[in-house]
């Protein structure tokens, strides 16, 4: 994996544009999180104390969706960027209960910042970073810090099993953003499926290979939630002895 200072990450115009046309450009946002919401709703307990962890949080965008609808009693949202961290607290500003942490994934796996366990750990657009060992250690540090029947769902673009399937779903996803915005934002968009392609900071694993590997390690009801293209919605949890 490349250090986080030499990504486009880093980049505060890189960081900003994402940021603005996020929406836009990536398919059923709404969607995938929705699903996400459903599973909270579903697996996790609203009469306990729930302690929640974003991993690679960005702006704030999906912890912001889950406090429309839930009440947990502690948040900790974690990102490489200083200033996807400083807009996070400018969208979340009302919330008193959340604790910021500026930390790449290298930083947790050799320094370990977090206390505790958690009931829910989300992760968007973010693991694809790493190399298969690298998501493999962030996978096993994820468990480590789950609590009993606890649950993890990554949001993330994954492999297809074919060069011929990737390029259909890179297609699919240049389709979607000519349909999905103005002609103006549409010629700023239209080459990022491309973009992503040639990102040497973007290596992507199976989505089988990273089901199994969630398997290996411990994680039940491992299974692909929601996918679209590249795009995918997995997890599992951690059951209770």
């Amino acid at each position: 994996m490349s250090e986080f200072k030499k990504s486009q990450w880093s980049d505060s115009k890189y960081s900003k544009n994402y940021r603005d046309d996020a929406n836009i450009y990536l398919p059923y946002r709404k969607q995938f999180i929705q699903v996400t919401k459903l599973f909270y709703k579903q697996y996790i307990p609203s009469n306990t104390k729930v302690k929640v962890l974003d991993l690679g949080c960005g702006d704030g965008f999906f912890i912001n969706e889950l406090l429309k609808s839930f009440a947990p009693e502690e948040i900790v949202l974690v990102d490489g960027s200083s200033e996807m961290l400083e807009n996070a607290k400018a969208r979340l500003i009302e919330h008193t209960n959340i604790n910021f942490i500026n930390a790449t994934f290298q930083d947790l796996l050799t320094n370990d910042q977090l206390a505790g366990t958690y009931d829910f750990v989300f992760s968007s657009l973010a693991i694809h970073h790493l190399n298969s060992v690298e998501k493999e250690d962030l996978y096993k540090y994820i468990y480590s810090h789950l609590s009993p029947n606890g649950y993890f769902i990554n949001y993330d673009v994954v492999l297809p099993s074919s060069e011929k399937l990737e390029n259909v779903y890179l297609l699919l996803w240049s389709k979607w953003i000519k349909e999905n915005s103005e002609k103006e934002t549409n010629e700023k968009l239209k080459g990022i499926p491309e973009q992503y392609k040639e990102n040497s900071d973007n290596v992507p694993d199976s989505l089988e290979s990273q089901l199994e590997v969630l398997k290996k390690i411990g994680f039940k009801n491992v299974e692909c939630y929601f996918k679209y293209g590249i795009f995918s919605l997995f997890g599992g949890n951690k059951q209770s002895e």
